[in-house]
C-alpha cells in the first residue's frame, strides 16, 4: 500500500471514529486573512525557509519564550527566577521590533 493511501485510510477511521468532530472551528471556513496579508515575497521566503528547516526568527524566539515561561513557572529560586525574567523580556523585546519592524514593511 502506498503512503498516500494508508494516510487517506487512517483518516478515514479516525473520521468514522470522530475524532475531528469536536474540533474548534468545524464547518467554518479556513481565515486565510493572515496569509493574503502577507507580501507575496514574505511568504515565498518563508516558503523556502520551511523547506530548508529553517524557521523565521520570529518562530524561533517564540519556542525560547515558552519554554522560559514554562521554566519560570516551574523554578523556585529567586535568582534564578530574576536571570529567567530578564532572559524572557528581553526574547520578548526583540520579537516586538521583529514583528513591528515587519508590519511597517522594513
Amino acid at each position: 500500500m502506498s503512503f498516500e493511501k494508508s494516510v487517506e485510510a487512517l483518516l478515514r477511521e479516525a473520521i468514522e471514529r470522530g475524532e475531528f468532530d469536536n474540533l474548534p472551528g468545524k464547518g467554518k471556513p479556513l481565515d486565510l486573512s493572515a496569509y493574503f496579508d502577507t507580501p507575496e515575497d514574505v511568504r515565498l521566503a518563508y516558503s523556502i525557509l520551511k523547506n530548508a528547516d529553517v524557521l523565521p526568527e520570529e518562530a524561533n524566539l517564540l519556542k525560547e519564550i515558552a519554554a522560559l515561561k514554562d521554566e519560570l513557572r516551574r523554578c523556585a529560586e529567586p535568582v534564578r527566577q530574576r536571570q529567567l525574567g530578564a532572559d524572557l523580556q528581553a526574547r520578548l523585546l526583540r520579537y516586538n521590533l521583529l514583528t513591528e519592524r515587519r508590519k511597517k514593511g522594513r
